[in-house]
C-alpha cells in the first residue's frame, strides 16, 4: 500500500506540473481526492527519501529520482489504457480507473512485452498524452525489436531521465537519446538531422498542439508536435531566455 502511495503522489505531481512551476498541495489534494492534511504530510516524507522537493505553502516539483518514478508508473498506465481501449474495448469511463488499478502490479517484464504487442504506440489512446519512453538502453524502437527478436533476455537499463522533445521548455535544449519509431521514422528523422547525441533547442511551440520550431545542426527547423512525440532528450537544466 506505502508503494502504491508514492507512485500515486509522484505520478500526480508528474501530471500537473506545467513548464516546470511548483505544483500545489491543493491542485495534487483534488486531483487524488485526499485532504491537504495528507498531502502535506507525504510530501514531507517524498522530500525526506529524495523524491520531491517541498517548499511550505509555495508546492513541490520532482527531483531526478522521482521524475524517473514518476515516469515509470505513468508509461505503464498509459500503455494499459491503450490497452485497455484499443485492444479489450473497455468503456471510456472505465478505462483510466481500471489502468489505476493495475499499473501497479504490471511488472516491467510485462510493461516491455505490453509495449512491443501494441506496436510501441506514441501517445495514449484515451487521452493523447505522450507515453514516456521506457529506461531500455536502446536509441530507438527497431533496434530494441531486432535485438528482442534475437532473444537477447537480459539488458541493463537507462539512466538517464528523458522527456519528449514537445515537453521541452522554450528555451531548452538537450540531447537525443531515444527515437520511438520503425525504420521509415528514423529515415524520416535522419534526413532532418534528428539522430541520437545530436543536441536541439526548443525554440518556441506553437498554442494548441501546433507545430514547434527547433535549432539543431545550426539551422531552424518546423515540426510537428506528432514527430515531436517520437523524439526523446535528455534535457539541460539551464533554461535560454
Amino acid at each position: 500500500m506505502e508503494q502504491k502511495s508514492t507512485q500515486d503522489y509522484l505520478k500526480a505531481v508528474y501530471v500537473l506540473r506545467k513548464n516546470g512551476d511548483l505544483v500545489s498541495n491543493t491542485e495534487i489534494a483534488q486531483k487524488l481526492d485526499v485532504a491537504p492534511a495528507s498531502v502535506t504530510e507525504m510530501l514531507k516524507k517524498l522530500s525526506e527519501e529524495g523524491y520531491v522537493k517541498y517548499s511550505p505553502y509555495h508546492g513541490s516539483t520532482l527531483t531526478e529520482k522521482g521524475l524517473k518514478e514518476a515516469q515509470r508508473i505513468a508509461r505503464k498506465h498509459r500503455l494499459l489504457e491503450t490497452f485497455l481501449s484499443d485492444v479489450l474495448h473497455i468503456g471510456k469511463d472505465k478505462v483510466h480507473m481500471e489502468a489505476c488499478q493495475l499499473e501497479h502490479a504490471l511488472s516491467d517484464e510485462a510493461e516491455e512485452s505490453l509495449c512491443r504487442f501494441l506496436k510501441h504506440p506514441d501517445t495514449c489512446s484515451d487521452d493523447g498524452k505522450t507515453i514516456p519512453a521506457c529506461d531500455l538502453p536502446f536509441s530507438s524502437c527497431e533496434e530494441c525489436i531486432k535485438l528482442h527478436d534475437r532473444g537477447l533476455e537480459e539488458v541493463g537499463k537507462r539512466r538517464e531521465n528523458l522527456v519528449a522533445l514537445s515537453e521541452l521548455k522554450q528555451g531548452q535544449a538537450g540531447k537525443i537519446h531515444f527515437i520511438r519509431g520503425g525504420h521509415a521514422v528514423l529515415q524520416r528523422l535522419l534526413d532532418m538531422g534528428l539522430t541520437p547525441s545530436t543536441r536541439i533547442t526548443l525554440i518556441k511551440s506553437a498554442p494548441f498542439d501546433g507545430p514547434i520550431e527547433i535549432f539543431v545542426r545550426g539551422s531552424k527547423l518546423a515540426i510537428g508536435r506528432g514527430i515531436a512525440s517520437k523524439v526523446f532528450v535528455e534535457p539541460e537544466a539551464k533554461v535560454n531566455s
